[in-house]
């Protein structure tokens, strides 16, 4: 990934990401400040904006353009966070109840103990060395190539020297990744629709989830499974489901949807949010979190759920962190404009219309880099994270071509802008990709810009790469060769089309045979517990009264983003530009999992007050009168299914009955326990 350049202090708007939070005068103070790109680990020093980025450590300022190199100095290793412990739960063993609920609710969970960490595990960038140029001006082709480091050797592909790897390959290389592979199901093939797909695939895995086709693309296609949506698919049945969910401009706005009004910021522009930044602030407004908070309620309540999946995955794949120095006036606008815009249209689009928006731009520095004084970490992640991949076949210098040939491209006054003046002018050869490159006048120059991306974009290995992490998404963290190749013809016949794309996949029968091989991250967890619960937008009578410049629905949301915050997942949240890692073995975290256990707690009990909830004696409508039978209708209820004999047991341990026991609604008193329990079990944690 590209690492941090150190640019000269500038106007506000016009900055990159320089890592550092902001001051507590510009009120956008983070809670929770994620990790920070491009800070001095592991004390978490920042590096002097004033010190010459060409004077630094000792190297005197070379001749020619000055670059930000493939490597910088001072490297260090990612320093895991502490993190916040093992929480305790509130019910610890009591006498007369059997199996106690804390060793209850750990042996539900640990079969599918997913979660945390995605901040303590993300890589920490260092700011990268500078280096002389020999290339010849005008010609950016030549064969001197006097870049690269030891860890980035010049004129290598990444995938033969193996000095860094994509993201989620670098967590399944582990022996925990390596036996995740073995319940992975090899070969198949693609149907004549989803609904023929499903009929005709056999669910050959050990899962502890049922084989229920409806459910298994409830768990995949939206943030959780609840009774509505069940009633949807088996009503317009999967191929009608499909279709609809594919059309989501069609589908209307729910309640919640509509509620977003009470976020003032969403509906404001980015030259409204500059104009109004010193009145944001006083209000204590914060547009970038309210975007976070907007985005959780999608997901939470939204039908549209296949396209709330989707702007999910494109957010991780062409990731721009919500929290960057400027996210808060021009991140709303990038995931409006550029990943909800494309999110199931075309993606060689949406990569054009990322590489011209100011977010990403400063985000990258590309509007520091320059002619004479280029900045590469645009044009490195472009490739690496953004198109054709770590392994796609670049080398160092076609890194180098690509940052010279996007020179020119930046933002003033909030908006993007083309300044010819900074633009390289002279031929370019990258993976293949050959342009003179010989205008300066700004339509000439930009088409050539556009005809690289639009050429990356296309690529073979962009192809793969985006056909690999779709694949990892929807069926399984090692998902079979056969699919991820079908997928990446698919891509390339439909010139980068996502809809034709996701109906491969779901016509695939990979995809249906994949049940229960997927765990869900930490916010998709919590996302998936409010939707089980059925926990509405509006305000319980008890909610809470202290904030009077927001609403108890804007309160209630910022509390979600919090939570997720603490859990270690949230949407935009990763601060470098990999986004979150999709593999279950990245998410491992005892305490992160008890943390969720104990927020579902409280949801059950009612004490988010800013939002309304079932009684937990009113989840099943009319409850059984025997324990055994109550916890079976209790599953159904939250989970979509009865649970294993196992997992039953262990529940009925936690209320301290037997299954022939009489209760009444309550469980006698121990149905938020057992509500609970139900949460912590595999049949939540797995999707």
């Amino acid at each position: 990934m590209a690492d941090q350049n150190v640019p000269p202090r500038r106007p506000r708007d016009d900055r990159g990401w320089d890592g550092r939070p902001h001051p507590a005068a510009d009120g956008y103070r983070d809670t929770f400040p994620p990790a920070p790109y491009g800070y001095d680990a592991p004390a978490q020093r920042p590096v002097d904006p004033r010190t010459p980025p060409y004077a630094h450590a000792g190297h005197p300022a070379p001749r020619g353009p000055q670059w930000v190199g493939p490597d910088g100095f001072a490297r260090q290793p990612a320093v895991p966070s502490a993190g916040a412990g093992l929480p305790n739960l509130d019910d610890d063993d009591e006498p007369g109840r059997g199996v106690g609920r804390r060793r209850a609710l750990a042996a539900l969970g640990g079969t599918a103990a997913v979660v945390a960490g995605g901040a303590a595990l993300a890589m920490t960038p260092q700011i990268r060395g500078l280096f002389g140029d020999d290339v010849v001006a005008g010609d950016a082709t030549g064969t001197t190539v006097t870049d690269g480091t030891p860890a980035r050797p010049s004129g290598q592909q990444p995938s033969t020297v193996r000095t860094y790897t994509e993201q989620n390959e670098s967590y399944m290389g582990s022996r925990a990744g390596e036996a995740l592979k073995k319940n992975n199901p090899a070969g198949g093939r693609t149907f004549s629709g989803p609904a023929a797909a499903a009929a005709e695939t056999k669910v050959t895995v050990k899962t502890v989830l049922a084989k229920d086709p409806v459910l298994h693309l409830a768990r995949r296609a939206t943030f959780g499974v609840t009774p509505q949506v069940v009633a949807d698919i088996s009503e317009r049945g999967i191929d009608g489901w499909l279709r609809w969910q594919l059309d989501p401009e069609k589908i209307a706005p729910t309640k919640a949807e509509l509620k977003l009004a009470e976020l003032p910021t969403l509906k404001l522009s980015t030259a409204q949010l500059r104009e109004q930044r010193d009145q944001l602030n006083e209000r204590g407004a914060h547009p970038e979190k309210e975007m976070v908070d907007a985005t959780i309620a999608r997901q939470i309540w939204s039908k549209r759920q296949l396209f709330e999946v989707m702007v999910d995955f494109w957010n991780d794949f062409l990731h721009v962190a919500a929290d960057f120095d400027g996210g808060e006036v021009y991140r709303a606008s990038f995931d409006r404009d550029v990943v909800r815009a494309h999110a199931l249209g075309s993606y060689p689009e949406m990569l054009l219309a990322a590489n011209r928006h100011p977010a990403l731009l400063l985000y990258l520095n590309q509007n520091d880099s320059r002619a004479d004084a280029v900045n590469e970490n645009l044009a490195r992640e472009n490739l690496e994270l953004y198109s054709v991949g770590v392994d796609g076949g670049y080398t160092e210098k076609d890194v180098r071509q690509a940052a010279l040939l996007q020179t020119g491209r930046g933002v003033n006054d909030g908006k993007y802008v083309f300044r010819p003046e900074r633009h390289y002018v002279g031929k370019v050869k990258i993976l293949g990709f050959t342009h003179a490159n010989n205008s300066k006048d700004p339509k000439k120059a930009e088409a050539a810009i556009d005809a690289y991306l639009t050429y990356i974009a296309l690529h073979p290995s962009t192809a793969k790469y985006v056909a690999q992490s779709l694949a990892t998404r929807f069926v399984s963290d090692t998902p079979p060769k056969s699919l991820v190749d079908r997928l990446a013809r698919t891509y390339t016949a439909n010139k980068g089309m996502i809809k034709p794309l996701l109906m491969t996949l779901f016509s695939s029968s990979e995809f249906w045979a994949a049940v229960g091989q997927k765990v869900r991250r930490p916010m998709e967890y919590l996302v998936a517990t409010y939707r089980a619960l059925g926990v509405a937008p509006d305000a319980s009578p008890k909610h809470d009264n202290g904030d009077n410049k927001r609403t108890p629905y804007a309160r209630g949301l910022r509390q979600i983003h919090d939570k997720m915050r603490e859990l270690g997942q949230y949407p935009m949240g990763q601060p470098t530009p990999d986004g979150y890692p999709d593999v279950y073995v990245a998410w491992t975290s005892a305490g992160t999992i008890v943390n969720g256990w104990n927020e579902a707690g409280d949801l059950i009990a009612g004490n988010r007050t800013n939002f309304t909830y079932a009684r937990p004696e009113q989840l099943v409508a009319r409850p059984p009168a025997t324990a055994g039978a109550y916890v079976d209708a209790l599953a159904l209820r939250l989970v979509g299914q009865k649970l294993s004999a196992r997992e039953r047991s262990l529940i009925l341990g936690v209320a301290g009955v037997s299954a022939g026991t009489k209760v009444d609604a309550t469980f006698n008193g121990a149905v938020t326990a057992v509500a609970r329990a139900i949460l912590a079990s595999p049949q939540h944690h797995l999707r």
